[in-house]
């Protein structure tokens, strides 16, 4: 007998080697499997380039796999940051353009955050660039992971991260605006995708769901995701009831370079809403 539709579940949010991860396409997906998890997305941040060897090898496993990327936007109203997840895409083509030119503001920024660091301590970005692998940019891990191993740290997410990369009092925090939420959204609806807002807890986001879902812009919102805690969890539950968003989950699964102690399958979404993301991107 196959296992029992009704039981499924997924862990739509899991970065790889191809972004900010320590763990191969491969890896994530037999792991999953290990896990007992049905469906997966890889989720990196700005490029859609594991979709195909994802598919294939999810066959090969037997997990199945949405195609999914997340998107670096800008609130332009608060001023901030902001991760849309899109998933399923028919036309992904159409989000190639955006993925370039959100990875070129990335290796902008990172470029000169790197510049910042070596002047602060005797490391190379040689000793950096080693860490990058296949990723698609340089993100704050590569650079950590290259102090600790010359000593200056024994942590990805202790007190010299806080020093050289909080957002807002980073000694070589480097940051740009990245492309209009609104225009983002739009181009994933335009290749046939559908947008959830990603852990609205990370950017301070509520207030721009609210905004958004009140106006039909938003498909759905990650709830389920180790930046929110049961109360906040039931306050997204709550706008998405009354909106009638998709309700996701997912582990935000980075291997090595975790921020919070998490793992695939830690935060799922259940059948339904799979098959809500999927019944959407259909039509």
């Amino acid at each position: 007998m196959g296992k029992d539709r009704s039981v499924m579940k997924g862990d739509l949010h899991i970065h790889t080697t191809l972004s900010d991860g320590s763990l191969g396409v491969e890896e994530v997906i037999i792991q999953a499997k290990r896990l007992g998890l049905d469906f997966i997305s890889i989720t990196d941040h700005d490029t859609m380039a594991s979709v195909s060897r994802a598919k294939v090898l999810g066959e090969r496993y037997g997990v199945q796999t949405i195609p999914g990327v997340e998107l670096t936007a800008w609130d332009k109203e608060r001023g901030r940051k902001v991760h849309i997840l899109c998933y399923a895409p028919k036309k992904p083509d159409r989000l190639e353009g955006i993925c370039r030119k959100c990875s070129e503001i990335r290796r902008s920024c990172s470029i000169e955050s790197v510049e910042k660091v070596t002047k602060l301590y005797p490391i190379t970005a040689e000793d950096i660039t080693k860490h990058v692998s296949g990723s698609k940019g340089i993100f704050k891990q590569h650079i950590l992971h290259a102090l600790i191993e010359y000593g200056y740290t024994t942590h990805f997410y202790g007190k010299l991260n806080e020093e050289l990369f909080n957002e807002k009092t980073g000694k070589c925090t480097v940051e740009r605006e990245y492309p209009d939420v609104g225009y983002i959204i739009e181009l994933i609806h335009s290749a046939g995708g559908a947008a959830v807002l990603a852990h609205p807890m990370v950017y301070d986001s509520v207030e721009l769901l609210e905004s958004m879902a009140e106006n039909g812009k938003i498909d759905g919102v990650e709830v389920y995701h180790y930046s929110a805690n049961k109360a906040q969890q039931a306050k997204l539950l709550k706008i998405a009831e009354k909106y009638n968003l998709i309700v996701t989950g997912g582990s935000d699964f980075h291997g090595l370079y975790n921020a919070k102690p998490t793992y695939p399958g830690k935060y799922t979404t259940d059948k339904e809403n799979i098959d809500r993301i999927l019944k959407m991107c259909k039509k």
